[in-house]
């Protein structure tokens, strides 16, 4: 599928849009409609949403179901989270601007909605290399190519990453690695979710000057786990 460029994308994003007219943009349209009446009203994450065409990254069977509100699988056992819980996820972690560490890239869906958002950069994490390979090269070939997709434990990242303004964490965990955690700089956010006896629930770290501060648990998620560690195949 050709890059198509974004009329009005925030400075320093890129990425394909839906159509200007046609069937392509009512389906976009009814999608962006549909998550409006699961509650989901933040504006910039909703233009994200309907100028990403989540069909792109979903496999190839499966497609004509991507403009639903459900998780879609992948390959590896993984799966493409349901959109309503990607827009909490993003409202609560607010991009803009920001560099932005992603943990699971999957589909690289995601990856391709945080940059569209507006963030400075974005580094994503996958622990499949058949994963990451398909994510880069999909990311690529739709006009994400400034998405960085490494091969690496996401769950407890080298310090050799550096440290981000927002972490975002696309899966459910029992607790956070103490090396995710460095990872957030001074004045970030972190948002993911924690696994629990009524499902997985939403939380959100910030790093003020006296250490981390939490929120949540939160809302129950639609979200999968997260495995923890680098894949030895696969």
């Amino acid at each position: 599928m050709p890059s198509v460029p974004v009329p009005g994308a925030p400075p320093g994003s890129a990425g394909a849009g839906a159509p200007a007219g046609g069937p392509g943009a009512v389906a976009a349209a009814a999608f962006v409609l549909g998550l409006r009446a699961r509650g989901v009203r933040d504006p910039a994450v909703l233009g994200a949403m309907e100028r990403v065409p989540r069909e792109a990254f979903a496999p190839e069977p499966l497609r004509a179901l991507a403009r639903r509100d459900i998780a879609l699988p992948l390959p590896c056992g993984q799966a493409m989270t349901a959109p309503s819980t990607i827009a909490t996820m993003l409202h609560a972690l607010d991009p803009r601007g920001a560099r932005v560490l992603e943990v699971g890239t999957g589909s690289g869906y995601v990856s391709a909605l945080l940059l569209r958002l507006g963030s400075s950069e974005v580094v994503s994490l996958e622990r499949y290399a058949a994963l990451a390979a398909a994510a880069r090269g999909r990311l690529a070939a739709l006009g994400f190519g400034a998405v960085a997709v490494r091969l690496a434990d996401g769950c407890d990242p080298a310090p050799e990453a550096g440290t981000f303004a927002r972490i975002l964490v696309n899966g459910a965990l029992a607790a956070f690695a103490p090396g995710l955690l460095e990872r957030l700089a001074p004045g970030g956010r972190l948002v993911g979710a924690l696994a629990g006896p009524g499902g997985p629930r939403l939380v959100v770290a910030a790093r003020e000057a006296d250490g981390l501060r939490w929120q949540g648990p939160d809302a129950v998620l639609r979200i999968g786990p997260l495995t923890p560690g680098r894949a030895r195949v696969l």
